[in-house]
């Protein structure tokens, strides 16, 4: 069992997860992550592995399954996220195992720290996001540095995970200066350092400012989009229905918007925009520019034939 434990505090672990630790003959994480269940693993065998270990956790995981033993292999926050369910798998698949092996797996979700960091500082995900990891110990540099540079360019909110350990000081301030290529350097920046956890910091501050902040292996940085604010130590992210509803007059429908349909900015009125701009005389190479988009993309909207009127019926989620 991949026993994704949660961010530390045993309230906010699931039933199933307590479960699958209570059900185990052998428990086997890093040496932090035992701490953490220490009041749920009194009696059975422990396993305890250092930090660059990952892969001895799943060879030790799938000896003591093969003896016939029920084990936790547990991980902070949710096994799948940055955690121990992909090096397990490749351990199996090395092994010869497959599905119906004797050897069963089952992998037990938890929060992650991009979850509970949020929940801590307010509501900075509720609208798109994604998380990079800054370690670059399995993963080359430029790759990391793409994709932070695609990511600040799309204006998600973005979760930084492993910003800054001893030896790793520099990557914070790269991923900065990236960042900064094209955000505001006031745009909003949550650190959240131990997470529900003893030693927890939350500190709030600006993309300009960030890697000057403490910040180490047990932080999580949340950066916001261009939309996000912290108001009143809060940090929000707006999902958009200022786009189409008059917030400040009761939440009316603005002027060319209608209730459960696309905004006049969603795809289809873009398609039709696009292609009005370029009637008047924008090229390609301009409607690229001011769209911020690919040329190649630009050409194709261009070449494909009109769309039909918009008639899906709208779900409650469609609505929003």
């Amino acid at each position: 069992m991949l026993v994704g434990i949660g961010p530390g505090s045993v309230d906010h672990m699931t039933q199933r997860a307590r479960d699958a630790i209570a059900e185990s003959d052998v428990v086997i994480g890093y040496v932090t992550y035992i701490k953490l269940v220490a009041d749920l693993i009194e009696g059975k065998e422990i396993i305890r592995k250092s930090m660059t270990e990952e892969l001895d956790r799943a060879v030790s995981a799938l000896e003591a399954a093969r003896q016939g033993k029920k084990v936790a292999l547990i991980s902070s926050g949710d096994a799948g996220v940055y955690g121990m369910a992909g090096p397990t798998y490749e351990v199996l698949f090395q092994a010869g195992w497959t599905p119906d092996d004797a050897v069963q797996v089952e992998i037990i979700p938890g929060a992650s720290a991009l979850n509970s960091c949020a929940a801590l500082v307010g509501a900075p995900l509720t609208h798109d996001f994604c998380a990079i990891s800054l370690s670059d110990l399995l993963t080359p540099w430029p790759t990391i540095a793409r994709r932070l540079d695609a990511v600040a360019l799309a204006d998600f909110v973005v979760a930084l995970y492993n910003p800054k350990s001893g030896r790793r000081t520099r990557q914070i301030v790269e991923a900065q200066r990236l960042f900064l290529r094209h955000r505001r350097a006031d745009t909003p920046v949550a650190i959240v350092k131990s997470g529900y956890r003893r030693r927890q910091n939350i500190v709030f501050t600006t993309l300009d400012q960030m890697a000057e902040a403490d910040i180490g292996m047990l932080s999580t940085v949340l950066i916001g989009n261009s939309n996000t604010f912290i108001r009143h130590g809060l940090m929000v992210t707006p999902r958009g229905y200022a786009n189409k509803y008059d917030m400040a007059d009761g939440g009316t429908t603005r002027e060319g918007e209608k209730a459960g349909r696309s905004l006049s900015t969603g795809l289809l009125g873009w398609l039709q925009q696009v292609k009005l701009e370029h009637a008047e005389g924008a090229d390609v190479a301009e409607l690229a520019r001011r769209h911020r988009l690919p040329q190649d993309y630009i050409q194709s909207v261009l070449d494909e034939p009109d769309e039909l009127p918009e008639t899906e019926v709208a779900t409650e989620e469609d609505a929003a």
